[in-house]
């Protein structure tokens, strides 16, 4: 039996047709689906009971399992969720001031070996289907009793490397029938696969771009990050360069700073000279040490003047305040396992 999720609004609107229902039909099982959250057909009192038992005995409604919530003493909440299949994923909820952001996985483990980040350790076990990168937003907003304002794409995997899936994920998540996030509230983060970036920037989903890259030289780049050996820091720089941003939009630049690797003056005036000429803000990360780990996180003393190279450039800069790693819920840190 096919899931309901995985049609798209045209998909939904020709399979409703197909079973004798009206064409309208289609907006009102997607409103169910995606704004009220509709976890049966039983829920959906404004179709017929006959279209309701139609609908029943051809496709079904997916929800993701929680199978634990934990909350960290800042307010940070993680969500372990179990698949259809048994696989398991993790989303962290994260206040801050005026906003909820919500950050959600787009596949099962990683493929891209980042030594730094726990999530790739277990390499990949598969892409998440649209739906269940999108089920990710509707599990966690019937949890609450307040709106989520943000979405990134900074959970577990590489959002790009399951480029087809995330593109019709984010079709929905900005989609005003649907769950209608601004374009500029989602922010999808890459650890920098070119092609897959050039093809976004065509694509027509104008989300916010952030890409890792946690290095200024190549050299320290591919030691850390893998994937540089295929597309090195200069064309990852020049792809950026001619990625189409609307109007007052920067690419994010995220810098996981790791102690004696990539955290010196040197490495804050190079990463100057890179970025010049690219509209962007560097988001520095003081890495979030876990057991077994190789590396240490910098000192603060080292972070501020590392920022404070970056503002004198007239980049701009923050540092971002670790939330939820007493919970293992910080960047880098999602694992997927209970």
């Amino acid at each position: 039996m096919k899931n309901l999720k995985s049609f798209s609004s045209p998909e939904l609107e020709a399979f409703l047709i197909s079973l004798g229902m009206k064409r309208y039909r289609a907006n009102q099982v997607y409103q169910w689906l995606y704004q009220k959250g509709a976890a049966s057909f039983d829920e959906m009192t404004n179709l017929s009971k006959e279209e309701r038992t139609a609908l029943n005995e051809k496709v079904y409604i997916s929800s993701l399992i929680l199978i634990k919530k934990q909350t960290a003493s800042d307010g940070t909440e993680k969500y372990l969720f179990e698949l259809e299949d048994g696989n398991r994923i993790e989303s962290v909820l994260i206040p801050d001031e005026k906003r909820l952001t919500l950050c959600i996985s787009t596949q099962v483990g990683c493929s891209m070996g980042c030594r730094f980040c726990l999530t790739g350790k277990g390499g990949l076990k598969r892409n998440l289907e649209a739906h269940e990168i999108v089920d990710q937003a509707l599990a966690v907003k019937g949890l609450l009793n307040k709106r989520i304002t943000n979405i990134v794409l900074m959970g577990m995997g590489e959002p790009l490397a399951n480029y087809d899936n995330t593109i019709a994920a984010l079709k929905i998540l900005l989609d005003e029938k649907a769950l209608n996030f601004s374009s500029r509230k989602i922010t999808l983060s890459t650890a920098g696969l070119i092609p897959q970036i050039d093809k976004l920037g065509k694509e027509g989903v104008k989300v916010n771009l952030a890409i890792s890259l946690n290095a200024a030289t190549d050299d320290v780049r591919n030691k850390i990050m893998p994937i540089n050996k295929k597309y090195p820091i200069k064309e990852l720089i020049a792809c950026c360069k001619r990625f189409p941003l609307p109007k007052r939009r920067r690419i994010t630049f995220e810098y996981v700073m790791l102690k004696d690797i990539n955290d010196t003056k040197e490495d804050a005036e190079r990463l100057c000279k890179l970025l010049k000429g690219v509209p962007c803000k560097v988001n520095l990360i003081p890495f979030n040490e876990y057991e077994g780990c190789e590396f240490k996180k910098p000192d603060e003393k080292s972070v501020e003047r590392f920022r404070g190279i970056l503002i004198e450039h007239h980049i701009m800069s923050i540092t971002r305040k670790s939330k939820g790693a007493e919970i293992s819920a910080a960047c880098g840190q999602l694992r997927g396992s209970n």
